[in-house]
């Protein structure tokens, strides 16, 4: 048991890190890794669970997909502009071609993930 849930602290905080990581670069999606730190730490520490599921950054989106499986159009707005924007400028900033093509592929894929998550009225 302590095995199990050593392993879940562990990956709830790599999962944290890489989130918080995602905020500013456009690669790294940042709410599947939040979402996954928010599961780890419910198997493994109840006082970052909650830290987590109360953080003034977090909580609301937390809450709603938790309850809801959804999240707020705003949010959801501003998913696509940051991500757009992001990815915008990583495109016009690399020089490789290869390298634009994969950034537009997951560009879209983003948006396409983005697209199907359920809204909830602001």
């Amino acid at each position: 048991m302590v095995l199990k849930r050593g392993f879940y602290l562990i990956c709830g905080l790599c999962s944290l890190f890489l989130g918080l990581l995602g905020i500013p670069l456009p690669i790294l999606p940042t709410v599947p890794f939040i979402l996954l730190a928010a599961f780890c730490f419910a198997r493994s520490s109840e006082r970052l669970h909650l830290w987590l599921m109360n953080h003034p950054w977090f909580s609301e989106a937390l809450n709603d997909w938790d309850e809801k499986r959804a999240i707020r159009k705003g949010l959801k707005r501003k998913a696509y502009i940051v991500s757009g924007l992001s990815f915008a400028v990583s495109i016009t900033i690399v020089p490789i071609i290869w390298v634009k093509v994969i950034l537009l592929c997951f560009a879209i894929g983003l948006g396409l993930y983005l697209r199907q998550i359920p809204e909830l009225e602001d």
